[in-house]
């Protein structure tokens, strides 16, 4: 069987769920064809570069796959009859690689670089508290 890795962007209109669903359907179309579905990210609803049939956002995902040629053809044959799903690529691989990809490596190294300084951005070096601000003399150096 061949190796294949399979992104799919579905319409922004549909909930998370949905397209939750749209790769478990698909996961379900490969496996019944003799085909085995390795890993499967969502990587939730992101900005388009550029309109696609109306739609600034998609929810991606993706798939990678080892199945005869077939079965991802089927495959490929049910996304384009589905009115929901806005492109899909298909690239064979020389072989699947499962750690996590690009994209959600990022997306966790950033949660977890917020949760380490407990908000949105760093503090910054060794910047005074609040309420604690030197007095005017000591700031610019002068004798009072």
């Amino acid at each position: 069987m061949a190796l294949y890795e399979h992104v799919v962007i579905a319409r922004q209109d549909i909930s998370p769920q949905q397209a939750e669903q749209m790769n478990e359907d698909m996961k379900a179309l490969i496996e019944g064809q003799g085909g085995h579905i390795a890993k499967i990210e969502y990587w939730g609803l992101r900005n388009l570069t550029f309109r696609i049939k109306k739609n600034r956002k998609g929810h991606y995902s993706l798939l990678a796959i080892d199945a005869p040629a077939p079965a991802v053809k089927e495959m490929e044959r049910q996304l384009s009859l589905n009115e929901d799903v806005l492109r899909y690529m298909t690239i064979r691989v020389e072989e699947l690689d499962l750690e996590l990809s690009p994209v959600l490596a990022r997306r966790d190294r950033d949660r977890e670089r917020r949760d380490d300084f407990g908000g949105d951005r760093p503090e910054r070096g060794d910047r005074p508290e609040r309420g604690e601000r030197p007095e005017r003399a000591e700031r610019t150096g002068e004798e009072a």
